[in-house]
């Protein structure tokens, strides 16, 4: 009994005949590839033939890899969007000008980040905008000078202290006066530094009772939050 697809079926070999794959041959006309592997099981390929089918197939798998990346990409892309937009909405619920909400959650910062070995309130970090956040809450919460804020470097070894120095500055928009120190990591010598990667910036203002009650208001904060929730 002649299956309903036999009439395609001299068509179908000779395009199998000139080394088309048997999927591009599925897809054009519509045959199962259960019907034409029957078919084709006796027709011998050249060796041209044999790889131009691999090359293609090599073709098709590199096709479809990006395929999926971009597919990937599309939908990490979607997910960051849907976080952002979900941070967006929680922010704008939040009363930034609540110096109380403000000093909480730089007690938070603190805790996690802080200088807690030394009595005094410092923060060190290789991010900017963390060290324009302590900075900002620090001016505005305890209206702190920027004269009595002193600011030390950590850097790997081949990198420049001027270049660095000014960087920090400018993004800190503080006064060069105000770094004091530069220190160097010998253990980096004879390896090259990512030029994105500015050393750290320690920020130091001697003011023992602000980190007192930094740390205080976040350990409180941490056991209302455990007892009550």
């Amino acid at each position: 009994m002649k299956s309903k697809w036999y009439e395609y079926k001299n068509n179908a070999v000779q395009l199998r005949k000139k080394g088309i794959s048997i999927i591009k041959i599925e897809q054009q006309l519509k045959i199962p590839r259960s019907t034409l592997s029957g078919w084709f099981k006796n027709i011998q390929l050249s060796e041209k033939q044999k790889e131009n089918l691999l090359f293609n197939k090599n073709l098709g798998l590199i096709k479809a890899r990006k395929k999926a990346i971009a597919w990937h990409n599309e939908q990490k892309n979607k997910r960051l969007k849907q976080a952002e937009d979900a941070a967006i909405k929680v922010v704008n619920n939040i009363n930034i000008k609540n110096k109380d909400i403000l000093e909480l959650a730089l007690s938070m910062l603190y805790l996690g980040e802080g200088s807690k070995k030394n009595i005094e309130t410092a923060l060190g970090s290789s991010n900017p905008l963390i060290l324009k956040f302590f900075i900002s809450i620090l001016k505005k919460v305890y209206n702190l000078k920027m004269e009595n804020i002193r600011c030390e470097l950590y850097l790997r070894a081949d990198q420049n202290p001027k270049k660095i120095k000014s960087f920090w500055s400018k993004e800190l928009k503080l006064p060069l006066d105000n770094f004091k120190q530069i220190n160097f990591d010998k253990r980096t010598m004879g390896t090259k530094t990512y030029s994105h990667y500015k050393g750290v910036c320690h920020i130091r203002c001697g003011n023992s009772a602000i980190q007192r009650k930094l740390l205080y208001l976040s350990e409180k904060f941490i056991k209302n939050i455990i007892v009550n929730y």
